[in-house]
């Protein structure tokens, strides 16, 4: 990518904070406290780090811990901070960058982590308790005045479940208590890939952020985590800093392989009765060096330039799709920190969905004063961004009662999320073939009826043709009151009213793609038309597009359906869960628009208009010419299995994503009765 002129402001800027912090080095009575170890060998970083318990340097690394139980080591720096001043009361920023590996060799029985803290200078060592991770014991703990003399701010990394701990790696924030509440799920390796860790405190906002990598499904990923803490209320104003490790029962390896710290306030350091003299000593001294520290100033930007290179590009691609996002006038740009907030920082007990694009989790906005589904898109390729673009540009122009409305979007900090409205009832494929509850009759019919309005509108009532090409049943979205909602719209094409297809790559989900998919190449209205048929089945039937019989083999819907109407005996595909309870003109109706659209010859397909004037009964039935059992996802679809092993299972196939499984919406809290023939008139929605 070439460099941009806010590329080319993002060095100036790091040439001025360099410079700035070169010059506060050099002319400052007590400059802040700053330094860099990119090794942690012998001859790496002196005298700087005072190290207790089992640590060792080795090569270019210190090892926290040893190879075995109930060991414990901290690597501290030998200057203590000064993290707020008691005269003005003003409090330091600080930023600290570590990279350090947790290696199981046996990968079982982990044990147990590490943490950066801060804490008093008078900080007591450890007693030997893997459960604090080399922090503090829980003996220490249960002393009511240790918190008061012994006070402490950590952030701990964390690979062992304790009882007080939730159920998985985390990453945490303690403050005087190693059960703290502040975590997020830490997606670990437990081999020698390492991690990185960055931690940042504004004293302004009281803010303490982390931002540290996973490895999830082998992916390396970007995870975070914050809280609001003034550390002024809770730590002195001189602490000791660094690093905390231990074993317990069971045990890992813990390296740390390089750290570095920058804060930013300038305050004096305690008089221990200096004079003037001194003052001047270390000015001259500080003058006298102040050329080597410019040339290692210099280098450190030349470092910092190459590695934050990729992020700049990121940040680049973010400030672009911000610009573009904004000139169409879409709806609100959420922070991180927000959407944070909102999922209680992505817990995973508000996860309500995931599928190829990512997650979902409900969350709730103070702002908006409502519930919201944030859908998390996965950016572990360049189609993730085209997905996420391809949303926000198309469905926030939307306007309609059966689609999903998008609150907000957010791209920030290696992340792409999408807020959209959230769907008391979940997605409709829950209902139909998941167990979460029956719909009644009318119910079913409403929301095929609202699904065929939404597709009415995207492909002739609004400015543009929209093209979803992803139209399935976990895309079908149900509110409070079971209206349907269409939703996920990453694959979605505009096109002029007046052209007939759109050249593109294969995209949508095996089993709702139309015959010709495979070999025509082009998005349709057509190709809609027909996943619409396919879900407009599935409503009417109560099975799955494809099923497996107990030959192995699979059963086709839409073959089923129209062996059962050759036989002239169409209401004996109906769902037999619904015990007859429905109307029949309608459940026909329904059945024979599913077969009008699922056509195989897509020149005889209903426009989506068609079908919408016949499910009203505003037009007559079609009469549907008896064609042969297609089999057609075994005739068009023949040479796909290798590339789409998942044939069976309705997965995505895209030529440009993974489209989602569960999108736009939630899974719902509410629970609903299965029917049984007995209650068959009651508990029914």
């Amino acid at each position: 990518m070439a460099k941009s002129h806010h590329s080319k402001k993002s060095y100036v800027h790091a040439s001025v904070h360099v410079t700035l912090t070169v010059l506060l080095l050099v002319i400052a009575p007590a400059a802040s406290l700053v330094f860099e170890f990119p090794q942690l060998g012998l001859g790496d970083t002196g005298n700087s780090l005072n190290i207790s318990g089992d640590v060792r340097q080795e090569q270019q690394v210190l090892q926290l811990t040893e190879l075995k139980p109930d060991s414990y080591g901290r690597v501290i720096y030998y200057k203590q901070l000064h993290l707020w001043d008691k005269n003005s009361g003003k409090a330091t920023d600080f930023t600290t960058h570590f990279s350090f590996t947790i290696n199981t060799p046996n990968k079982t029985n982990p044990g147990d982590g590490i943490t950066f803290f801060l804490a008093d200078p008078k900080f007591p060592p450890s007693k030997i308790d893997g459960s604090g991770i080399g922090l503090v014991s829980r003996v220490q703990l249960q002393d009511i005045n240790y918190a008061r003399d012994c006070p402490f701010v950590a952030v701990e990394f964390d690979t062992l479940v304790n009882d007080w701990d939730p159920k998985y790696d985390h990453v945490g924030i303690d403050v005087n208590a190693i059960n703290t509440s502040q975590t997020t799920e830490w997606f670990t390796s437990m081999d020698d890939r390492g991690y990185d860790a960055d931690i940042s405190y504004d004293s302004g906002s009281n803010r303490l952020s982390v931002t540290f990598n996973g490895y999830k499904d082998n992916i390396k990923i970007t995870q975070y985590l914050f809280s609001v803490v003034n550390l002024s209320d809770v730590l002195p104003e001189w602490v000791q800093f660094g690093f905390s490790s231990a074993t317990g029962f069971t045990y890992e390896e813990h390296t740390l392989s390089s750290w570095s710290f920058n804060s930013t306030l300038d305050m004096e350091e305690p008089n221990n009765g200096g004079s003037k003299t001194g003052l001047v000593i270390g000015l001259t001294v500080g003058l006298g060096g102040g050329v080597l520290i410019v040339i290692l100033g210099v280098a450190f930007l030349l470092r910092w330039m190459l590695r934050n290179r990729a992020m700049e590009e990121v940040s680049l691609f973010d400030h672009a799709m911000d610009n573009d996002f904004q000139r169409i006038s879409l709806p609100k740009k959420f922070s991180y920190e927000e959407l944070a907030i909102a999922t209680n920082n992505f817990a995973s007990e508000n996860k309500i969905g995931e599928g190829g694009f990512g997650a979902v989790y409900k969350g709730f906005v103070r702002e908006m004063n409502t519930h919201v589904a944030i859908k998390k898109v996965s950016r572990g390729s360049r189609q993730g961004v085209k997905e996420y673009a391809s949303e926000v540009k198309i469905i926030s122009q939307l306007r309609h009662k059966n689609l999903v409305q998008l609150f907000g979007w957010c791209h920030q900090h290696n992340n792409l999320l999408l807020i959209y409205e959230f769907m008391e009832n979940g997605s409709l494929d829950s209902y139909l073939f998941k167990g979460k509850g029956l719909l009644t009759w009318k119910v079913r019919y409403d929301i095929a009826r609202g699904l065929a309005s939404a597709l009415l509108y995207l492909h002739e009532e609004w400015e543009e043709c929209v093209l979803h090409r992803d139209i399935k049943s976990s895309n079908v979205m149900l509110d409070s009151n079971f209206n349907a909602k269409l939703g996920d719209f990453g694959l979605a094409k505009l096109m002029d009213h007046g052209i007939g297809s759109k050249t593109t790559g294969l995209a949508g989900t095996i089993g709702y793609l139309p015959p010709e998919a495979a070999t025509r190449g082009k998005a349709s209205r057509e190709a809609d038309v027909y996943s619409f048929g396919v879900v407009a089945l599935e409503i009417a039937c109560g099975r799955k597009v494809i099923e497996p019989n107990l030959n192995e083999e699979q059963i086709y819907l839409v073959d089923r359906v129209w062996e059962f109407h050759g036989m002239g005996a169409l209401l004996k595909a109906s769902d037999p869960s619904l015990y007859g309870h429905f109307d029949e003109k309608e459940m026909v109706r329904l059945m024979i628009v599913g077969l009008w659209c699922t056509n195989i010859d897509f020149l005889l397909r209903p426009t989506i208009r068609q079908a919408v004037q016949v499910l009203n009964f505003e037009a007559p039935l079609p009469t549907l010419t008896p064609q042969l059992l297609s089999s057609t996802y075994n005739t068009s679809f023949r040479s796909m299995p290798s590339k789409t092993p998942a044939l069976a299972n309705n997965q995505p196939v895209s030529s440009t994503s993974s489209s989602s499984v569960f999108t736009g919406s939630s899974q719902s809290s509410t629970t609903l009765e299965v029917i049984s023939p007995p209650a068959a008139n009651l508990h029914t929605y």
